[in-house]
């Protein structure tokens, strides 16, 4: 995946900012958009015939792959029922997703996918399949959840700005709970939620752009219910060692698999931390790819503690 310069979006231009638009300079994302524009076309009859029944259509925020703050989703209403909710962050094509929605009749499942494209493949690929149980929000996972799921943001003096907490990627620094008093703070908890091959950011000066850091475990355990598990893969070592010691430092997951399958690279071989391989992830084209090119994966899990 081609990585972008390490530079702030662009302000909105017009009115006074919104909060939403002040923050956005100071984002630092963790994904790249390809051939946004040419690609988009390509897909426009697929999202016309199929948008509406996969896409969940909220109001866009003042940046790139960004939701306003003000956004209301109903999750129930979306779905039309109550079923236990799985959310994938990054669904690439939608191939993980239509498998676990094939599977899983009886659950419900939630992506988050800040490239159009990606996010018109993953419709293509789940009305193909004739699965119902599969929505979409087209998004940066790391602003739009904390919205989505109505989640507390912290406070802190350190990390205000203008009021508001503001994390590394200039989104919310959340707590690892609901806010009572937010709107979408009714939406179900998740019993999963997935984080497979994130870009990996291979150049030590894009490691910042890595998804998965403290930020987000905070943000990640605000959506799961007790005892709901947090699934990553990645075939990256490096970026494997650092999930790991994410779930590990972070006080709200155990890892249930600390100290089992050690890896001889790792910079402190002893210490292992990695899960078996999940084995309600398919086999996508692109990890095998990345076997063939000698990464293998790692599994690594981490369980929401009360």
């Amino acid at each position: 995946m081609p990585e972008q310069p390490d530079t702030p979006d662009a302000p909105a231009r017009g009115a006074a900012k919104s909060s939403a638009e002040s923050r956005a300079k100071f984002r630092v994302r963790s994904f790249s958009m390809r051939g946004h524009n040419r690609m988009a076309r390509d897909f426009d009859e697929i999202l016309e015939r199929h948008g509406d029944d996969y896409l969940i259509d909220l109001p866009a925020g003042g940046a790139t792959a960004t939701i306003a703050d003000d956004a209301r989703v109903d999750l129930t209403a979306e779905f039309g029922r109550e079923a236990p909710l799985v959310v994938e962050i990054g669904p690439g094509n939608g191939e993980q997703l239509t498998h676990a929605a094939q599977a899983h009749p009886d659950w419900n499942f939630l992506a988050f996918e800040a490239w159009h494209p990606g996010a018109a493949r993953c419709v293509g690929n789940f009305a193909r399949a004739g699965v119902t149980n599969v929505r979409v929000i087209e998004a940066d996972a790391a602003q739009a959840v904390p919205i989505v799921f109505g989640l507390e943001i912290a406070r802190d003096a350190d990390d205000v700005q203008g009021g508001y907490g503001v994390g590394v990627d200039g989104t919310g620094r959340t707590t690892g709970r609901r806010d009572p008093a937010h709107p979408n703070s009714s939406n179900p908890l998740a019993h999963e939620l997935w984080t497979f091959f994130p870009d990996p950011w291979r150049k030590a000066k894009h490691h910042k752009r890595r998804l998965v850091n403290e930020l987000f475990a905070a943000t990640v355990a605000g959506v799961l219910e007790p005892g709901g598990t947090w699934r990553l893969a990645t075939d990256w070592e490096n970026y494997a060692w650092q999930m790991r010691d994410v779930v590990e430092a972070s006080p709200h997951f155990t890892n249930p698999h600390a100290g089992e399958r050690p890896d001889p690279a790792d910079p402190e071989p002893e210490r292992g931390g990695f899960a078996p391989r999940f084995e309600g992830r398919l086999l996508t084209h692109f990890e095998e790819r990345g076997r063939l090119a000698d990464r293998p994966p790692h599994d690594i899990v981490g369980v929401r503690v009360s």
